[in-house]
């Protein structure tokens, strides 16, 4: 079926005559009567009962005649749904951040993309940066939030935020009067690590072993929250990034910063390559990229 062909026969019955039709419309009388006849034909039943003056619409043509009117309103409303789009009053965006990312940052992103889109949901997923890699490549969010360098390869990458470790640890800790530490002073400690999941795992070893030991990792967890409280109750030190001490509540947890340190939190947004940018995502691209006000 045509839709030209039934946008004939919405004529014909409108006007309930195929010469006023054609009067009323760019078509010629022979025109539409040669699409109602192909309309006919294609759902096999007889559209107008022709026996009277005025042509009627049959039982099958009432159907039809109606199908047609939700049809094209549901057309008509195309343009003004992609214009939506485009003016990102409506969407829905994706986004993928390590929970201890969320915490920091997700509530100031989402209130102010809300203020400037308030039709836009932003839908989150709270998972480990190298699950969220694997996300975004797959298609399944639209962005994610992660600790650089992430593969150039296969993502785009803005820089985001960048961060300086430091270490956290009881305040009647041997080491909690030290105005800083060096790694290597850390060789004998406890750690309490995020889980294998996460990104800050490696590096935090990597690190460690660079500067000639390997960690003693005493626990691990997903969560940032729960590796402070453990901190807290003298289970092990723990290095996160500077701006995670302003959200946790524990009064005796100090930090103290790293001398001689090359551990860095470098954030950056990455999309996937070559994909499909809404018109919503661009516009939360462009607002991550001029620095939300965090």
């Amino acid at each position: 079926m045509e839709l030209r062909d039934l946008k004939s026969f919405m004529e014909v019955a409108l006007h309930k005559s195929f010469t006023n039709a054609a009067a009323n419309s760019y078509l010629t009388q022979p025109s539409l009567s040669k699409a109602v006849k192909k309309l006919e034909e294609e759902l096999n039943v007889e559209l107008f009962d022709r026996s009277t003056r005025h042509l009627r619409l049959t039982d099958a043509g009432q159907i039809v005649y109606q199908q047609g009117q939700k049809a094209f309103a549901a057309l008509s409303e195309l343009n003004v749904l992609l214009d939506d789009l485009r003016d990102v009053t409506t969407g829905v965006v994706k986004i993928g951040i390590p929970p201890l990312i969320g915490t920091l940052f997700f509530p100031e992103i989402a209130r102010s993309f809300q203020e400037r889109y308030p039709k836009v949901s932003l839908e989150l997923v709270e998972l480990g940066a190298k699950l969220i890699g694997k996300l975004v490549e797959e298609g399944e969010i639209d962005l994610g939030i992660v600790v650089l360098p992430a593969s150039e390869a296969n993502f785009n990458i803005y820089s985001f935020i960048e961060d300086e470790f430091v270490l956290f640890l009881h305040e009647e800790h041997r080491l909690a009067r030290h105005s800083a530490v060096t790694l290597t002073e850390l060789k004998d400690e406890k750690f309490i690590l995020f889980s294998e999941d996460f990104t800050l795992h490696d590096y935090i070893i990597q690190a460690c072993e660079k500067d000639g030991f390997t960690p003693d990792i005493s626990y691990q967890s997903s969560q940032w929250d729960l590796i402070i409280e453990l901190v807290s109750s003298k289970l092990g030190i723990t290095l996160l990034p500077r701006s995670i001490y302003q959200k946790q509540t524990n009064e005796n947890v100090k930090i103290i910063p790293l001398k001689n340190s090359n551990l860095h939190w470098k954030l950056g947004v990455i999309t996937k390559k070559d994909a499909y940018h809404s018109f919503a995502l661009k516009e939360l691209l462009k607002m991550l990229n001029e620095g939300v006000s965090l």
